[in-house]
């Protein structure tokens, strides 16, 4: 009985969402064809679009964060992998090893710092400052709703009103509603008109922290960064002075365009003599039989580094690629009807058993409703992906979901 009293209780909410939605189209219509008037609110409208100003700046600035922290990760990674570079070809009877070693691994705590940093002074805050926004959105879409049904009851009462044959219990009733519909949308309207102007207003604080913060992350991680390197510099010039006397030897190559004996390049300097530019000379005649060593010798001078300096390159191809691009995965199977996918951007707690509990980052197989009449304005139909992969049973997986929540991804 108590399975029957539920199932009556939901084909009559059924029946009552319908019926409202076919009042309010028929509204719409009738208002678009000027055949009703329309409340309007200016003021309203001008906080609706600030409003929507202010959340495509606030996902445009949480994108390029995310981009920016995936850069310095990638930039830590190629640098990482560039002192253990340095760590392997320095030889371990060469003086100053141990303080290279510890130079790379506070290089290596450095860059590790730094993200964790940006991730907790400025991605979670503009995480939280979002996470706003999907709630005041679905009430600003409810409110509008809410609005038709006022005008739609006013339409109703004053027809009844003005009517050749009154009837005055149909007058009353349609009064009674015209009463609860007012009430329910101001109740909504004066909340809102409070809550988006000062919504609007916070934006100049957000940014303003936001960017103090990332500013004085990254003067001070540059700070820190500039001592290591004049660390490194140091420990690579002492190497210099240890091995600088001696010159290395470059073999010519042999040559299709070789030319002919007797053209010869200019003796290197002494050994010792400084050289304000690296020469490399060759030497193409045949080696003598005497077992010198002719060839290309590179002068060194005390002020020359034995190693270049580090070189920081752009890794917009890493960012754009490794990072980013992950997708290549073969596809699953997919649900019958799959229509698209979305991702959760914000947390959804369900508040029924036909909703979806969704954390941010789920991905969603988006489906039809197998009844298009109960689909509510604002919800999708679907299944997270992690559950179809796991069961591949519909019937247990899917749900309905809030897509304000959600932004496509295929």
């Amino acid at each position: 009985m108590a399975e029957m009293g539920s199932k009556g209780v939901t084909a009559g909410k059924i029946a009552s969402n319908v019926q409202k939605k076919l009042t309010r189209a028929q509204e719409k219509v009738l208002q678009k064809l000027g055949k009703a008037d329309e409340t309007k609110d200016e003021q309203f409208e001008q906080c609706v679009q600030n409003f929507n100003k202010q959340l495509t700046e606030g996902t445009r600035l949480q994108k390029d964060l995310r981009t920016y922290l995936a850069s310095v990760k990638a930039m830590h990674e190629a640098s990482k992998k560039l002192s253990e570079c340095l760590q392997e070809v320095y030889e371990p009877e060469w003086p100053g090893r141990d303080e290279a070693n510890k130079i790379a691994e506070n290089n290596d705590l450095l860059w590790m710092d730094y993200h964790q940093k940006l991730v907790d002074q400025a991605l979670l805050t503009m995480d939280t400052y979002l996470g706003q926004f999907p709630d005041i959105k679905s009430r600003i879409a409810k409110r509008g709703r809410k609005l038709v049904d006022y005008d739609s009851a006013r339409h109703h009462y004053e027809s009844l009103q003005t009517a050749k044959k009154k009837d005055e219990a149909k007058i009353a009733k349609a009064e009674e509603e015209l009463i609860k519909a007012q009430k329910v949308f101001e109740e909504m309207n004066v909340d809102l008109q409070e809550e988006l102007p000062s919504l609007w207003n916070s934006r100049v604080g957000f940014y303003v922290n936001t960017f103090q913060s990332i500013a004085g992350l990254e003067e001070n991680f540059h700070k820190e960064m500039s001592k290591l390197n004049q660390n490194l510099n140091d420990v690579l010039v002492s190497l210099e002075k240890q091995h600088g006397s001696n010159t290395f030897t470059v073999k010519a190559q042999p040559s299709d365009n070789a030319p002919e004996k007797g053209n010869k390049s200019p003796s290197p300097p002494p050994d010792g003599s400084p050289a304000a530019t690296p020469e490399i000379r060759v030497n193409h005649e045949p080696e003598p039989a005497s077992g010198a060593s002719p060839g290309a010798t590179i002068p060194k001078s005390p002020s020359q580094s034995s190693l270049p300096a580090v070189v920081v390159e752009t890794f917009s191809a890493t960012v754009n690629g490794a990072v980013e691009g992950s997708s290549g995965a073969g596809r699953l199977d997919l649900p019958p009807g799959f229509m698209f996918k979305v991702q959760a951007q914000h947390d959804y707690t369900a508040t029924d058993t036909d909703e979806l509990q969704l954390k941010a980052g789920d991905v969603v197989l988006v489906i039809p409703f197998q009844n298009p009449e109960e689909q509510d304005e604002g919800w999708l139909m679907g299944v997270k992906e992690s559950d179809w992969n796991d069961h591949k049973e519909l019937e247990k997986c899917r749900g309905v979901f809030p897509e304000n929540f959600t932004e496509r991804v295929q």
